[in-house]
């Protein structure tokens, strides 16, 4: 399941439960450049709830439309990413050195608060 939520002007909350197969991914990535479409400098607070790698599928369409997610990340200043999992929260971080512009902080998913609060510094 991934769930893009609008949250005011310049900010989306997204959510991803479980294994994400090729449609999902193909679903997700139309309705993530709908919902940004006039953002600008905005912000995404991003929960991780069950984290399952995706299928090969799912995998092939992520690499196949990386200029867009990189086009789509622009748009973007600042990613909270909610997590349990340590490895995904080094992870998530290690992805905001890749993203110029882009700064990307982790923290776990009972943090949400502090993760509001940094969205918003």
């Amino acid at each position: 399941m991934f769930k893009v939520i609008p949250n005011g002007t310049n900010r989306l909350d997204l959510e991803m439960s479980g294994k994400l197969d090729a449609e999902e991914i193909r679903i997700a990535i139309k309705e993530l450049v709908s919902k940004s479409e006039n953002i600008e400098n905005g912000k995404m607070l991003y929960d991780v709830i069950d984290f399952r790698l995706p299928s090969i599928g799912a995998l092939a369409i992520e690499f196949s439309v990386l200029p867009t997610v990189f086009g789509l990340l622009r748009k973007f200043d600042r990613t909270a990413v909610l997590t349990d999992k340590p490895w995904l929260q080094k992870l998530s971080e290690l992805e905001g050195i890749l993203y110029p512009g882009l700064k990307i902080k982790a923290f776990n998913r009972n943090q949400r608060a502090e993760a509001e609060a940094w969205l918003n510094s």
